[in-house]
């Protein structure tokens, strides 16, 4: 926990927001929102003990339309904090009682999220030194030690040396010998027999994701881990590998690791709810396919205002997980949801619909931006796309006039007007060769023009 409050003191909310910066055009109310959220959890943690379990995250609520970046923020957040991150749909969850996933089973893959974060540190932390353990393996099958009862397969003669005659100091030589030319790879063409370990998998896992979460954690609490070993032949890097990975799960003590993982995801874990609106309005006459929408709202309830979810690593407490909800709310409206939820999200941010200028920046600004991923992907076959100023200019028009002709998903359009533009490309790129093709804004019309004037087309293709 000293690495995360050492790393979240950085993270100043004008840092936090010149990170999202790199990744999110515009939406500036939305960032400010998230970067607050995430620096009063590290104000929190310096807060002494009893005051501390007092103060509760401040849940948010992100309106707006799709494509507008509600998902992305909260995603970049979470990696920028390194916090256990579990992105769910309210739409998939149902009232208890009614087929489907419970809401408890995100605060489950929230405990999954963070135990998979924490084993993948302590693997790279372990590794080096599993790196040598499996050396020593090999070498032990590359050349068996002395009075070992048999001569393993893969055994290596070196010239001049006879190991079952030769004294331990020149046993030492040969096998640092051996070492030398492993690190060098120049035993890799060499094939070898190793035993290894592996868990065998349980019937149990077969109803892992059905909805039926609760009855198979218990019936995991009452069956036995069983490893089998398996014979195997391999390649020399194949075996290392192999037994480099078996090695660190030795090292990692996943008791420790279970232990810190509830942990953080207790006081760093952050849950984003899509669709919220989806699951919103009141009943009205207690049937049709919307029976239980008010039902996920009740059983979301005590899940936000926190309370304790068994996992399978253990108890996980939410009172400190930070929610972040979602949805377009263009039918239902946030006042639709049940008062007590609405006061679980006391911070409410409307974002923006995307305009002509933020298709550009989209297009360009971003690391990720999608004009530097088609110049790159098309790159890999010798083909350099020159993507002019106008050009974008005129992308960026063509989505935001298919948007506003049809259904608006914001920045999401762009990805479906630029393969469509580069689709020829694409095709007959291997076919090229090397040159440079320009990319203009005539260009663009040419390649949309006759599609943008058939709306009955474009509605299918854009």
């Amino acid at each position: 926990m000293a690495s995360n409050d050492k790393r979240g003191g950085a993270l100043t909310p004008r840092a936090i927001v010149e990170e999202l910066d790199r990744y999110i055009v515009g939406q500036r109310l939305a960032k400010r929102a998230v970067a607050v959220a995430l620096r009063n959890r590290w104000r929190r943690q310096q807060v002494p003990e009893p005051m501390r379990d007092e103060i509760s995250p401040k849940n948010i609520m992100l309106i707006g339309p799709t494509g507008v970046g509600k998902t992305e923020i909260a995603r970049r957040l979470a990696k920028l904090a390194h916090a256990p991150f579990v992105k769910v749909e309210a739409s998939k969850f149902t009232e208890v009682g009614y087929v489907g996933r419970d809401v408890d089973s995100m605060v489950r893959d929230l405990a999954e999220t963070s135990v998979s974060m924490l084993r993948e540190e302590e693997r790279e932390r372990a590794k080096p030194r599993a790196r040598e353990n499996a050396e020593d393996r090999l070498l032990d099958v590359l050349q068996p030690p002395v009075g070992g009862g048999r001569t393993a397969s893969g055994a290596i003669p070196l010239p001049g040396h006879d190991a079952a005659g030769e004294p331990p100091v020149a046993q030492a030589t040969t096998r640092e010998t051996l070492r030398r030319l492993l690190r060098e790879g120049k035993l890799d063409d060499r094939m070898v027999e190793i035993d290894t370990s592996e868990a065998g998998k349980s019937f149990v896992d077969v109803f892992s994701g059905t909805g039926m979460e609760e009855m198979v954690l218990n019936l995991q609490n009452m069956m036995p881990q069983n490893r089998r070993t398996k014979h195997r032949r391999l390649s020399v890097p194949e075996a290392i590998e192999a037994l480099t990975e078996e090695e660190v799960g030795k090292l990692i003590d996943m008791d420790a690791v279970t232990k810190d993982a509830i942990r953080r995801a207790e006081q760093d874990g952050i849950i984003f709810i899509d669709e919220l609106d989806k699951v919103a309005g009141r009943e009205s006459g207690g049937h049709g396919p919307d029976v239980s929408r008010e039902g996920v709202q009740r059983d979301l309830l005590p899940i936000v205002e926190g309370s304790t979810v068994s996992t399978k690593y253990g108890p996980l407490k939410t009172d400190h997980v930070l929610f972040i909800a979602a949805g377009a709310f263009h039918v239902a409206k946030p006042k639709d949801l049940i008062p007590e939820l609405q006061g679980r999200f006391p911070i409410r941010v409307e974002l923006e619909s995307l305009s002509d200028a933020d298709f550009v920046r989209i297009l360009t600004e971003p690391e990720n931006a999608l004009v530097k991923q088609y110049t790159a992907l098309l790159g890999t076959e010798r083909v350099r796309l020159d993507i002019q100023a106008d050009a974008v200019a005129e992308i960026a028009r063509v989505a935001a006039d298919v948007n506003a002709r049809m259904e608006n998903i914001g920045a999401r359009r762009l990805h479906t007007v630029m393969e469509k533009l580069l689709d020829e490309l694409s095709f007959e790129a291997p076919d090229l060769g090397e040159q440079t093709v320009p990319i203009t804004a005539a260009y663009v019309r040419d390649r949309l023009h006759e599609l943008l004037k058939d709306e009955d087309l474009s509605q299918y293709v854009l």
